[in-house]
């Protein structure tokens, strides 16, 4: 197996601004007693290619309902490498729980961003049975996983990103 990242949590400062932009102002000891409880993320087992991601809080969503999920983490992964994101998948297969963008993908280069790298998920109860998904805090609901990736023969980028979403298409 080859070792080319590593989970860290973001700064307070910036778990507290992504927090924010969510749900709102929250109390301050609250926002860090959240943020001391985040667990990074890790493999269930050794056979295991999705590092499971947990929930900071307790979450419910009835159908139809959408969250964005500030998870307090980065991560750090040589060039040439990308993590992409799927909901974990007993809670596609029960619930039709799907992430908004279908599938996340986290660039290398996102580490160096202004807001640290900060991933975000945000996911909907899709759920055509009337169920509603209910995910304890501290329970896996997203999974990771590496993937090496190649470019074009002819590719000349050499822009430096500096954001999240649609920064690298301006």
């Amino acid at each position: 197996m080859n070792r080319i990242a590593k989970f860290e949590k973001v700064s307070l400062e910036q778990f507290r601004e992504g927090w924010t932009d969510t749900f709102g102002l929250a109390d301050e000891g609250a926002v860090e007693e959240i943020y001391r409880n985040i667990r990074l993320p890790k493999r269930a087992t050794a056979g295991s290619a999705g590092y499971d991601f947990f929930a900071p809080v307790s979450i419910v969503l009835n159908p139809g309902e959408t969250i964005k999920i500030p998870t307090g983490i980065r991560v750090w992964m040589e060039p040439e490498w990308v993590l992409k994101c799927y909901p974990r998948s007993g809670l596609g297969f029960k619930y039709r729980l799907q992430l908004n963008n279908t599938v996340g993908i986290i660039d290398s280069d996102y580490y160096y961003s202004d807001n640290e790298g900060h991933i975000f998920s945000k996911i909907t109860n899709d759920s055509n049975e009337g169920r509603i998904v209910e995910i304890r805090g501290g329970e896996g609901f997203m999974q990771g996983i590496f993937v090496e990736y190649g470019i074009t023969l002819d590719d000349d980028a050499t822009e430096i990103r500096n954001g999240g979403f649609g920064s690298t298409t301006r």
